[in-house]
């Protein structure tokens, strides 16, 4: 998992990348390529 400042980039490399706030953290997450998972903050 990568920690990045901003999530808006990381959203357009794949088509199904998910933004989701949990516990006051912002994630990217995909389901179909969990390579591709963020979080922010």
């Amino acid at each position: 998992m990568k920690v990045v400042n901003s999530l808006k980039t990381l959203k357009k490399r794949d088509r199904n990348c998910r933004v989701i706030r949990r516990r006051g953290r912002v994630y990217v997450i995909n389901k179909v390529n969990p390579r591709f998972k963020a979080r922010q903050g």
